[in-house]
């Protein structure tokens, strides 16, 4: 449901800046880094959000992955861990091990 809501208000802020840009026929001049170029206001501002939608996607999905992949070794560890046979024979290692330098 979740994922739903979010497309929807997607489409609403696409649906909005589709018919914001097709009322704006005016031409711009965009310099960017290498050079520079004439565009409509409608088209400039499409490409642009799409680009900031679609980089701020793949960070955001990066963060997630790396968040994902963490998890999973953790989960990997503790079953790791769980499984490994208790070398005290079932007692407390605390209690079994001496202090270290009470002399």
């Amino acid at each position: 449901m979740k994922y739903v809501l979010i497309f929807l208000l997607v489409l609403v802020i696409f649906i909005i800046s589709f018919t914001f840009g097709a009322h704006n026929d005016q031409v711009v001049t965009f310099n960017y880094l290498l050079a520079q170029g004439q565009y409509r206001v409608s088209t400039l501002l499409t490409v642009l959000f799409a680009i900031g939608f679609i980089l701020g996607w793949v960070i955001c999905g990066l963060f997630y992955l790396r968040v994902r992949l963490a998890l999973l070794r953790a989960e990997r560890k503790i079953k790791r861990l769980e499984q490994r046979p208790d070398p005290a024979g079932g007692a407390d290692i605390a209690t079994t091990v001496p202090a270290a330098g009470k002399e």
